[in-house]
């Protein structure tokens, strides 16, 4: 089992920063992918970053591409989003998210894929 914790969410301007972390606990040696997703007021949870968990490979969806940054510090167990010039699209509930097989078909984005899930970290971009 892995247990996911979501923290740093908050209420910013747009064009302004954020920094969302996500501690894993339990059996995080089987974690092969981290992710973060988001819901927005709505709309379906989508994929925002993901990260090879080993290797550091990373992708992103194209609409936070160049302002978004997903790292991690394994040593802390612990994933990082670093939200650069916000807008208010950027605006929803988001989630750290796990995949403990160590290959995937098709998108990283499709939330089939991860096993488990945090309770979500609301962000709140205001124009």
């Amino acid at each position: 089992q892995v247990q996911l914790v979501e923290s740093g969410g908050g209420s910013v301007k747009a064009g302004g920063s954020l920094r969302l972390s996500c501690a894993a606990s339990g059996y995080t040696a089987s974690i092969y992918y981290m992710a973060w997703f988001r819901r927005a007021p709505g709309k379906e949870r989508e994929g925002v970053a993901n990260t090879y968990r080993s290797g550091g490979a990373t992708d992103y969806a194209d609409s936070v591409k160049g302002r978004f940054t997903i790292s991690q510090d394994n040593a802390k167990n612990t994933l990082y989003l670093q939200m650069n010039s916000l807008k208010p699209d950027d605006t929803a509930m988001y989630y750290c998210a796990a995949m403990t097989s160590p290959w995937y078909p098709g998108s990283w984005a499709s939330e089939l894929l991860y096993n488990y899930w945090g309770q979500g970290t609301q962000v709140t971009v205001s124009s």
